[in-house]
């Protein structure tokens, strides 16, 4: 078994993404339509809540962020973007529009995909959870 099946089986939360996110021009963002990612469709998650600052994880921009969860997945997401661990039938209709005001919803502020030992295309990813400090 290679390293994508044994991220499947281990990836057996489900979480939801909202990617794509789009400067509105007035201080906020528009984010895409939010999808499921699901162990069912082989893309579930792993989500390991953190409260860590002594870790000192950075952004892209090099500046240090809290860290409130790191979130294992087998597919790419975007930093700015948010997640969610849950599922969309634990939304409101009206509340998948905007993230930001989702309590459990938080912000991608890292992404790594680095590829795994001896693979050209299999890669482990993560994505980390939280605010800059």
């Amino acid at each position: 078994m290679g390293i994508s099946g044994f991220m499947q089986m281990a990836y057996k939360q489900t979480a939801v993404y909202w990617g794509s996110p789009q400067n509105d021009g007035s201080g906020g963002y528009i984010f895409a339509d939010p999808v499921e990612l699901s162990p069912d469709n082989n893309n579930g998650v792993r989500w390991e809540n953190r409260n860590e600052l002594g870790g000192r994880v950075l952004d892209n921009k090099g500046d240090i962020i809290s860290c409130n969860a790191i979130v294992f997945l087998n597919q790419d997401v975007v930093e700015e973007g948010y997640l969610m661990l849950g599922t969309l039938d634990d939304l409101d209709s009206d509340s998948t529009i905007n993230p930001r005001l989702i309590d459990g919803a938080f912000e991608i502020k890292r992404f790594d995909k680095v590829p795994a030992i001896g693979s050209t295309t299999d890669f482990y990813r993560r994505a980390y959870l939280g605010y800059k400090v």
